[in-house]
């Protein structure tokens, strides 16, 4: 498996904290990889809920900032603020926005994460069944394809 950051470093939880998600630490052997398969699509779900409750929070925010700006109109203060308080409500409604698109494809991301994890454990699992019950040693994966 090629890792996409540099050997022992730690991917941090996406709610936060000091838990690890899993060290990056070259080991390809096939319960590993699966173990690794199975946190990372854990991670996204839960990043996933996450992301979602965001989205929630800022369609309210902006709805209150709207409202707001609406508050300000009506209590005839000086038109720059309800221009202000207006923007803030648009930039939230656009990064709603963006959140919503951040959680798709998280969600997208864990959803191929599972389907590779059931990939690996067709084209692996089997062999990986036959190493480990055997006391002599097997041939690696590709020893045979030179």
């Amino acid at each position: 498996m090629n890792d996409l950051v540099p050997p022992g470093y730690w991917i941090d939880s996406p709610l936060g904290g000091d838990k690890a998600l899993s060290p990056t630490d070259g080991d390809n052997r096939y319960k590993a990889v699966q173990a690794k398969l199975d946190a990372l699509g854990r991670a996204l779900d839960d990043a996933g809920l996450g992301l979602e409750e965001l989205v929630r929070s800022i369609k309210r925010n902006a709805k209150r900032a709207e409202d707001a700006a609406r508050d300000v109109d009506n209590a005839e203060l000086d038109p720059k603020f309800v221009e202000l308080t207006s923007n803030v409500g648009v930039a939230l409604g656009g990064a709603g926005v963006q959140v919503k698109k951040l959680y798709e494809t998280a969600q997208e991301t864990a959803d191929l994460t599972y389907e590779t994890k059931r990939t690996h454990s067709k084209l692996y699992g089997a062999l990986d069944d036959i190493r480990s019950n055997r006391r002599e040693k097997t041939p690696r994966p590709g020893f045979f394809n030179r």
